[in-house]
């Protein structure tokens, strides 16, 4: 026998089990995007290589380590998405809907990163991102916040997160810090690892929040990023923690976080749980008002969100560990003799087109009507539909409650009058 495929290491199959559950946060996460006025985009999984080292940065951990690239067979070089907000931001200026104009948009879908999997961090990994654009003041960096906070209160999960934030200021500002953080850390080269004394020069903002204990010692006196910020980044800052006060949103100021790809600027921001394990962090968002004009669009403020599903998954499987979601079949058709199989096809198309979200499901595949019923049971119906001979011939359908035994007669062509017995 030929030997089984199996999936990819850190790519993943999700059950139709899984799926129902996943179905669920989606609807949930959708219709709040919804209610504040988000419409979707979709775009390609797979973009020119250049457009993720322009917007991420080639010294990023991601575009350095992580990504998917490859050579196509014209030889250009193509990259999986390792995250959503460069495609959002080359789509929008491809198709002319970020110039003067003000935008909110919201996508779905699978991102890619050679990264090694464990629980909550995978390969293939799906996200779902909101984006804004064309707005400048830290109203909408707020409601961002509150329409997440809105998705943990809608999932159960509100009691679970916390939410971290900060400034990193302007593009300008960061270069003097950079400058400045290089140079303390300089003095420490013989006592930190191969990877941290690279990153020193090529990323040393992000050695501020690495989680090795022994290098947060050494960061504990190291320069604050919040001393060099301007005053309008100040203002900007003092003005979100205000409203989010007001709407008593709870939040730590973390002066440490500053996300790691170079696009961000002013406000970042990661709702964290302690229910996961190291996989802490669950969504994260902030600024990134240079990246249109960087990727060739005109000057457009711009903040963003993205959360991890199955982060977010885990997590609420993790608060509610008895969580059931209603996934039985409502209704099943049984049927058995002769001619009584083209009658039921029709009875269970004539009821879907009059109630589709009913859960009908028709028999097949034969069986007298003892096993039938035992199918149905086995399927969770609430309800048989049954045709014999004797219905057949009366033109009638018997209802039989699956719960308590109780059955009725009803004429075939009543379909308000069966849909009355079956639905709650």
């Amino acid at each position: 026998m030929a030997k089984s495929i199996q999936a990819i290491r850190g790519m993943n199959d999700f059950l139709p089990k899984d799926t129902v559950f996943w179905q669920l946060i989606e609807a949930t996460l959708k219709q709040v995007l919804t209610s504040y006025g988000y419409n979707e985009i979709r775009f390609p999984i797979v973009e020119h290589t250049h457009l993720f080292q322009r917007a991420l940065g080639e010294t990023t951990e991601v575009v350095e380590k992580e990504v998917y690239t490859f050579n196509d067979r014209n030889g250009d070089s193509l990259t999986l998405r390792p995250e959503g907000t460069a495609g959002c931001v080359r789509a929008g200026i491809e198709h002319g809907l970020l110039y003067h104009q003000e935008q909110r948009l919201w996508y779905i879908g699978p991102m890619f990163r050679h990264e090694r999997p464990q629980k909550g961090r995978y390969r293939q990994f799906n996200q779902l991102g909101a984006e804004v654009f064309g707005l400048h003041g830290p109203d909408i960096d707020a409601e961002i916040i509150l329409m997440t906070a809105r998705w943990w209160r809608a999932l159960g999960v509100d009691k679970h997160v916390s939410l971290e934030l900060n400034s990193i200021g302007s593009l300008q500002t960061r270069e003097k810090y950079r400058n400045d953080l290089i140079s303390y850390l300089k003095q420490f080269e013989n006592q930190l690892n191969e990877d941290c004394n690279r990153r020193i020069y090529s990323n040393p903002l992000r050695l501020l929040d690495d989680k090795d204990p022994g290098l947060q010692e050494l960061i504990d006196g190291a320069p604050s990023l919040f001393e060099y910020l301007d005053e309008e980044a100040r203002q900007h800052f003092s003005r979100l923690c205000k409203i989010l006060n007001d709407a008593k949103v709870h939040y730590t100021v973390n002066n440490r976080l500053v996300r790691g790809l170079d696009y961000y600027n002013r406000t970042v921001f990661e709702w964290v749980t302690s229910c996961l394990g190291a996989q802490r962090t669950i969504c994260a968002g902030g600024r990134y008002d240079g990246l249109v004009a960087q990727l060739g669009g005109h000057d457009t403020p711009a903040v963003g969100v993205a959360v991890g599903l199955e982060r977010l998954v885990l997590l609420v499987q993790a608060v509610n560990p008895n969580c059931q979601i209603q996934r039985e079949v409502e209704v099943y058709l049984i049927y058995s003799g002769e001619g009584t199989q083209i009658p039921a096809m029709r009875l269970a198309e004539k009821i879907r087109d009059a109630c589709p979200q009913i859960k009908l499901l028709t028999h097949y595949g034969g069986g007298n009507f003892r096993k039938q019923f035992v199918r149905a049971a086995k399927k969770g119906a609430k309800f048989a539909l049954v045709l014999g001979k004797n219905e057949i011939n009366n033109s009638q359908v018997r209802i039989k409650n699956l719960r308590n035994g109780n059955q009725k007669s009803i004429a075939q062509d009543n379909i308000n009058m069966i849909l009355e017995s079956i639905l709650p």
